[in-house]
């Protein structure tokens, strides 16, 4: 997509420093943290959101989960446990139209979303 944000990211137009950059994923820190660790975690190649995943995207999203959990170990909040989040259209959150999967940790996280 030429007016996607994380694309513009991947492809080097906007700049950011990159935490990892592998052949499929790249991760960088959010721009609007909620927690002392907020990192994002994107497929190179363009996924709208959860709605658009198909059977090829296995592999990415099983790259992107094995990212996150490296990047917890070498951010040193492995052992103190973090969470993972993919947000996915207008009612869960979604504000970046591609993909991207938040870790976030460093610190006591909330319970989340609680039943009405």
């Amino acid at each position: 997509m030429e007016d996607c944000l994380f694309c513009k990211i991947v492809k080097g137009e906007i700049k950011t420093e990159l935490i990892f950059e592998g052949d499929e994923v790249v991760a960088f820190r959010d721009i609007h943290p909620i927690a002392p660790v907020h990192v994002l975690i994107i497929p190179k190649k363009h996924i709208g959101s959860m709605t658009e995943v198909k059977e090829e995207h296995r592999a990415v999203l099983g790259e992107m989960l094995l990212v996150a959990s490296n990047i917890a170990k070498e951010l040193g909040i492995s052992e103190g446990g973090y969470k993972l989040l993919i947000r996915t259209g207008f009612h869960g959150g979604q504000e970046v139209p591609h993909i991207h999967l938040h870790l976030i940790g460093g610190a006591r996280l909330s319970e989340g979303i609680h039943p009405m």
